[in-house]
């Protein structure tokens, strides 16, 4: 399994980095992101401060550790911005916020994400298929999540994608340790989506391809 979408206590999480990167390992991951949440004010620290863990202790950790971000509730305006910013500061995958049902992210966010040609649109809602149409163009993978309310749209994530020609990524979204997925369960979670066995596989590849990128680097 490769997880690219999680969060530690530098957000909302409850697990320092090393304690999340080490359970997540304990489980059979492979590949982890931490991406925590951020906007203006917190995105400087965030990625320096994983940024640090990460040059500091990569060659030695249990796993391939990613330096992510996820750009959250923030205006749509100030999106593009973010995330070339968080490139900047040593970030190796960007994903923003999407416009969940469960929560109150802004309208336009999605769009603005795509435009901005970030990583992964996480837990999109109910994305129109003009934004997976584009998604598909700008290469932008969209999420399939087995997070509390988040998954509420997998279905709808995956039929509109599909029909888009879009890709997509299987993450856990975790906030806490019971929260990580072995790869058996995010295969379960996708094909509940919807996703054929042969899109679970591409989406499990398309996770391959980020952590081969960054490995390269």
């Amino acid at each position: 399994m490769i997880d690219l979408h999680t969060h530690s206590f530098l957000s909302d999480g409850v697990l320092s980095p090393a304690e999340l990167i080490s359970r997540a390992a304990d489980i059979g991951c492979r590949g982890l992101a931490i991406s925590d949440h951020a906007d203006d004010a917190t995105m400087d620290f965030i990625v320096r401060s994983l940024r640090r863990l990460a040059d500091a202790a990569g060659d030695v950790l249990p796993l391939k550790f990613l330096v992510g971000i996820e750009i959250t509730h923030v205006p749509p305006a100030r999106i593009a911005p973010l995330a070339r910013r968080a490139k900047e500061l040593g970030a190796d995958v960007v994903l923003v916020h999407g416009q969940t049902l469960v929560e109150p992210v802004p309208e336009g966010t999605n769009r603005a994400a795509i435009e901005a040609g970030v990583d992964i649109l996480a837990h999109p809602g109910l994305i129109t298929p003009d934004e997976a149409r584009m998604a598909a163009t700008q290469g932008v993978l969209l999420e399939i999540t087995s997070r509390k309310g988040h998954c509420l749209t997998n279905g709808h994530v995956a039929k509109t994608g599909r029909d888009a020609g879009a890709r997509f990524v299987i993450s856990s979204d975790a906030h806490e340790p019971r929260d990580l997925l072995s790869r058996v369960f995010a295969e379960t979670v996708a094909l509940g989506a919807g996703l054929s066995p042969d899109e679970v596989g591409a989406a499990f590849s398309n996770a391959e391809v980020i952590l081969e990128r960054e490995r390269g680097s």
